[in-house]
């Protein structure tokens, strides 16, 4: 893993990033609790994140940083940042203005539900 001179020690230490120096970003309206989209973030990634207010992704499609809201105006305003138990995952709670997802809908998970089995909770 890179170092990154802004991002705390402890921190760093604690985030399990995949072979491609990633870790998934789930992005969440701090009030709803409304699920929003999932990104991924490097190492600059998170410190942007945790220092600049605003969302920042590493685009692997693009090769490049990307702030939410940058070109669309579709902006997340970060309210916290958690750590999962595994260090594999972020939970970042945002006020988001306008739409979340690139289609233009609020979250990225518009496009339908899978047909499931409903799992029975036993008494």
């Amino acid at each position: 893993m890179a170092s990154v001179p802004d991002l705390d020690p402890t921190l760093a230490r604690r985030l399990r990033f995949d072979d491609s120096g990633l870790v998934a970003a789930v992005v969440q309206q701090h009030d709803s609790r409304e699920v929003l989209m999932l990104g991924w973030m490097d190492v600059e990634a998170v410190r942007r994140t945790l220092t600049e207010g605003r969302v920042t992704f590493w685009s692997r499609s693009r090769q490049e940083y990307w702030r939410k809201g940058d070109t669309s105006g579709h902006a997340q305003y970060v309210k916290s940042v958690a750590v999962d138990c595994d260090g594999d995952a972020l939970l970042v709670q945002v006020h988001q203005v306008g739409a979340a997802c690139h289609t233009g809908d609020r979250t990225c998970f518009d496009a339908g539900t899978l047909d499931v089995v409903v799992g029975e909770v036993p008494e």
